[in-house]
This record gives C-alpha cells, structure tokens and sequence, in this order.
C-alpha cells in the first residue's frame, strides 16, 4: 500500500520518463532525417545537438525549406521538453530533501535523487517485504529458478517487475562500477571473475537488498557495515 503523496511521486516519474522517451525520439529521428541527405552527426543526445545547431547554415543551402521549418520548430520543442524534464526533476529532488528515507538512500553510491525517490515511492513500507532478497525479486534482479524431485537450477535474471526501477538501479551501478574513483574489493573481485554486465546486476542487486535494510531497520549507511561478524 502506498499513501497519496507516494503515488503522486510516481505520478511525476511517469510523466518525467514519457518525456525522456518523447526526447530521446524526437532527437534520433532529427538525425535519421538529416542523414538521409547526407549529413551525419555523433551520437547522444547533447553533442549531436549542438552539432545540429551548429551546421544550421549549411543545411539551410543543401536541406529543403520545407523541411528546415519543421526542424527548427522540433529544435524547439526539445528545449521546451528540456525545461519539462528539469522542473519534474527540481520537484522530486524537493520531496527528497524533506523526506528522511530518501535522504539515508541517496547516502548509498549509485542512488541519486531520481533512484531513492523511486525508491521509497514504490517501496511503499519497506516491512511489506520480508527481507532484502524478496524485494530484489520485486524488482526482478534475482535468478530464475526452476526444479524437480528436490533439485533447484538457478537460470538467468527473470527481469520481472518494476522495469522502470530495475533501469534506474542498473544504470547507477554501471556508474559506481566504472566511475568510482575507490571501488571496494568486493567489486574488484567480482569484475575478475565476472563478465562487465554480469558484476552491474549483481551490484544494482545488492543496492535494492541495501535499500530495504535501510528503510526496514531504519539504519544509516555505512561504507564498511559488515552484516554478520565472526566469533
């Protein structure tokens, strides 16, 4: 169960995750258009952007005016659809701030404020779960199983769930996997012996598992927190 001011905020990740969709579009279907005439520009989002931007004089000589029009006014929808995105975003890091489990979420590597408003939003009460690994599997981020007479194979991950919230754990850990400036051995271990995309769901794994213990024991996040000590 989730209170009317949960659901609001997931109100506004949909609408934020429409536009990203409608922009992402928009934006790759300019390029397609523009190569069809033989010009090409890099890949993402913001460099080819400004790439477009920045040859608007020549594709005024080579492109059709009809054309250039509607390029112009989709140029412009983008930028509108810019401060669209912004101001949903501007929302949400607002409740983050005000909200005392977003606030121990976004202390976690990976979990920005986009993640831990998601988070707590679709968590609901974190107690609705009986622990970590049953709210990765909410998520789908755990193996398949499947078994007979007593034998249990794990297979691949069921990438069953909340698709929208798999994504956005999965992206932070591809940036906490790759960018962090000291990863922990427990991550440099796993690349060794891990192909790249095995170790980013096994990690955005391990964040959902952390999520819930945090919101479930009501904890603080400890870098070298150790769950179960030896004698």
């Amino acid at each position: 169960m989730k209170s009317e001011e949960q659901q609001a905020i997931l109100a506004l990740h949909r609408m934020r995750e429409q536009l990203v969709k409608f922009r992402t579009m928009q934006v790759n279907q300019i390029r397609g258009l523009l190569g069809e005439f033989g010009f090409v520009f890099r890949s993402g989002r913001r460099a080819g952007l400004a790439e477009v931007r920045a040859a608007m004089a020549k594709l005024d000589d080579a492109v059709p005016g009809v054309l250039m029009t509607s390029i112009r006014q989709q140029l412009g929808r983008l930028e509108r659809t810019d401060v669209d995105i912004a101001a949903i975003e501007k929302q949400l890091q607002a409740w983050q701030r005000k909200e005392p489990d977003c606030q121990r979420l976004a202390e976690v590597p990976g979990i920005g404020a986009i993640t831990a408003t998601a988070l707590v939003a679709t968590m609901g009460s974190a107690k609705a779960f009986r622990s970590g690994r049953e709210f990765a599997a909410f998520l789908g981020l755990v193996p398949r199983q499947s078994g007979t007479g007593g034998r249990v194979k794990l297979l691949g991950i069921s990438k069953r769930g909340d698709r929208y919230l798999r994504k956005l754990l999965v992206h932070g850990a591809r940036t906490v996997l790759f960018r962090s400036k000291q990863p922990s051995a427990w991550m440099c271990a796993l690349l060794r012996r891990r192909h790249k995309n095995v170790a980013i769901v096994a990690l955005a794994n391990k964040m959902a598992r952390t999520a819930w213990a945090l919101l479930a024991h009501e904890r603080s996040y400890q870098t070298d927190y150790i769950g179960v000590r030896t004698a």
